[in-house]
């Protein structure tokens, strides 16, 4: 039986959730929802982050979904209670699911403003793990560089200097890349980072989850994954999007506009 799944981002850090998930899934049909239009949300206030998760709630309630990957951070920091409450489906997010593969007693999170500042990673592994220490380092202008079309790979390289100079100082085990768009430059943030620090992207964590709980036959990591059962859907910036999913993912594929707005008290 294909499963349908809904991922969502404001951008392009899903791609690292579909790409976990269709290295090792076939029967899965997809609808990536990425809203382009209000990207980042990692600088933006809880309250606009909590509507905006009821929007993209809204948008995917009549898809008639199996499930719903949550590949945004800053959203599964901040609204993961309403995702949970409106959808009525299986939600497999990031944060809860990184906790069942850290295996150190000090780790690193870092995140984007929002999510360090809810403090999410912090709280859920500390609770779980009384012996664990987390420490956090918000990376605010890692996301919009990212989402540059053409990389600034100069700039990218003195932010991450900038952000783990102080995280790296409390001699931490293990990082979390506690942003779906982070593990996109992992190449960088391996090669500053010490080689006995394990760097775990959760990315991985959520869809052995997801495949756990559906009990999925998992294939052969040595194939190639297949986008043909994947639309996306934006909600603004399409040209821009579609150059995007061309440099990243390496396929051409139609973009589909759409509109998530009903609450009209933010811009």
């Amino acid at each position: 039986m294909k499963l349908k799944l809904g991922i969502f981002d404001s951008g392009i850090g899903g791609f690292t959730i579909l790409n976990s998930l269709l290295v090792k899934n076939k029967d899965v049909e997809v609808l990536y929802l990425g809203d382009i239009e209000r990207n980042p949300y990692g600088e933006k206030k809880t309250e606009e982050i909590r509507i905006i998760a009821s929007e993209i709630c809204d948008w995917f309630n009549d898809k008639n979904l199996d499930a719903l990957l949550v590949a945004c951070n800053t959203t599964n920091s901040s609204a993961l209670d309403i995702i949970q409450d409106r959808l009525k489906i299986p939600c497999f997010d990031l944060i809860n699911s990184v906790t069942e593969v850290i295996s150190t007693n000090r780790i690193g999170v870092l995140g984007t403003s929002a999510t360090v500042k809810s403090s999410s990673y912090k709280n859920i592994i500390e609770s779980k793990y009384k012996n664990i220490k987390v420490f956090q380092q918000s990376c605010p202008e890692f996301v919009s560089e990212i989402e540059k079309v053409n990389l600034n790979f100069e700039r990218i390289n003195q932010l991450s200097e900038i952000y783990l100079k102080p995280i790296l100082a409390n001699n931490i085990q293990e990082i979390i890349l506690g942003c779906s768009h982070y593990p996109l430059i992992y190449d960088i943030l391996r090669s500053k980072i010490p080689s006995e620090i394990k760097i775990i992207d959760p990315s991985i964590a959520l869809i052995n989850k997801f495949n756990k709980y559906f009990n999925n036959e998992v294939k052969s990591s040595k194939e190639k994954p297949s986008y043909a059962d994947v639309n996306f859907f934006v909600t603004g910036k399409i040209e821009e999007f579609s150059i995007k999913v061309s440099n990243w993912l390496e396929i051409n594929k139609k973009i589909s506009l759409v509109n998530l707005r009903t609450d009209t008290r933010f811009p």
